[in-house]
């Protein structure tokens, strides 16, 4: 004898649900273009119907910027995290300049010239690509600040080495769309020879 069960749908809590939405489209975004994450693409996605999209972002604006903050953030995170457990500020710096190099970050500096680009004409993306830019600032600046602290870096200003190493690797990270085969090394380790002049290191401390 035979018989089916059917099996209950689980309704999700509308804060599982929005944040299932972003992670998708944040998805939809490092992959693919922020000109791809539209109500109609997530929801096919997630096989519901666009009106659901729309419950949690009327504006796709909004998801849009929202796509972008999620996936910089996790950049970010992954990059320098907030929490360490152990290691010195050199020991991250160095690790966070060789997470930096090669293809596997070219997706998110694809993202960053994408959301620069589309910021010019988007102004809540442009509220969330400073957010994100101001983020990087403070987290980056927070580690040399320790590294002063601890005696393993030598600046006056935290802050403005912190930019200054974000700089360079912005303008590095601009050319992800193009071909790097000829690049000089020199030219590649233009981040690391920066931060280790600004901070007082001696040269190839950060590539090691």
């Amino acid at each position: 004898m035979s018989s089916s069960v059917q099996l209950k749908r689980v309704r999700k809590s509308p804060e599982a649900r929005r944040a299932e939405i972003v992670e998708v489209a944040a998805r939809v975004a490092l992959t693919e273009g922020l000109e791809c994450v539209t109500l109609r693409r997530v929801a096919e996605e997630l096989s519901v119907r666009p009106g659901l999209i729309s419950h949690y972002f009327p504006s796709a604006e909004e998801l849009v910027a929202e796509a972008f903050a999620v996936a910089a953030l996790g950049e970010l995170e992954s990059l320098l995290p907030a929490e360490r457990a152990d290691g010195t500020p050199t020991h991250y710096l160095a690790r966070y300049f060789a997470l930096s190099a090669g293809e596997a970050y070219d997706d998110i500096s694809r993202l960053w010239i994408n959301a620069r680009h589309l910021s010019r004409y988007r102004p809540v993306l442009r509220d969330r690509v400073t957010e994100m830019e101001l983020a990087s600032d403070d987290r980056l600046e927070g580690l040399i600040r320790e590294g002063v602290e601890r005696g393993e870096f030598r600046t006056d200003d935290s802050r403005a080495a912190a930019i200054q190493i974000l700089v360079v690797l912005d303008g590095l990270g601009s050319h992800a769309n193009s071909d790097r085969t000829d690049r000089p090394a020199v030219v590649s380790r233009m981040a690391v020879t920066t931060a280790e002049r600004e901070l007082g290191l001696e040269r190839g401390v950060l590539g090691a």
